[in-house]
């Protein structure tokens, strides 16, 4: 079954809540390199998540991506069966 964006965006960000590289969050989300570049421009260009530059660019949710995430969160308890 395919998985929506928001499914998908909120995967991301919990994978970047403690910092993350792009390999890291292509494993752990299930996504290639290719299809989760639009994503992370998506969350960088939104204030959602920022990119630490060093040996690696490491890929960190920000607070406000905390808040989208934790919106996602409750929007899918209130609606579990």
């Amino acid at each position: 079954m395919k998985r929506s964006r928001d499914v998908i965006i909120t995967q991301i960000l919990g994978i970047c809540s403690k910092g993350a590289t792009k390999t890291k969050i292509v494993y752990q989300a299930n996504l290639n390199f290719k299809t989760v570049n639009p994503y992370i421009e998506l969350l960088t260009k939104n204030g959602m998540i920022d990119i630490k530059e060093g040996q690696n660019k490491i890929y960190e949710t920000t607070g406000k991506g905390t808040e989208l995430l934790e919106s996602f969160k409750t929007i899918r308890r209130e609606f579990s069966l």
